[in-house]
């Protein structure tokens, strides 16, 4: 049985998106990705902890966001992949798309190791 249960996953998530509200995501991710995670972006970026760290230190606010669709995909006592729709704004923009966060536990902690988005086309 996982030590990952959803409800702690998603408050990670919760708390992630609230720093990308905020202008903390930098820090906050800096803090939860593994020293080896991976984001992959909708447009085919693959960035590492680094990148993600300066690239998130001069992104603008998102205005807010929503999370549903959530599922829990169990991979063993210390993984799971949390998978779940996301929509989000800034000003003009709209932003929609699948998300597939796998943490794994580290030093007793879940910590991100890969994050993957899927533009959602209507």
């Amino acid at each position: 049985m996982s030590r990952l249960i959803l409800e702690d996953l998603l408050c990670l998530e919760r708390g992630g998106w609230d720093s990308l509200c905020s202008s903390r995501g930098a820090e906050f991710y800096g803090d939860l990705m593994t020293d080896d995670g991976l984001k992959v972006l909708v447009n085919g970026a693959v960035l590492d902890r680094d990148a993600v760290t300066a690239s998130l230190g001069a992104a603008p606010a998102w205005d807010d966001y929503r999370i549903s669709e959530e599922q829990l995909v169990p991979l063993g006592e210390d993984a799971a992949v949390l998978v779940y729709r996301a929509s989000a704004h800034r000003g003009d923009v709209e932003f929609e798309a699948l998300m597939a966060s796998t943490y794994r536990v580290v030093e007793g902690r879940p910590r991100l190791a890969l994050y993957q988005q899927t533009t959602i086309t209507h």
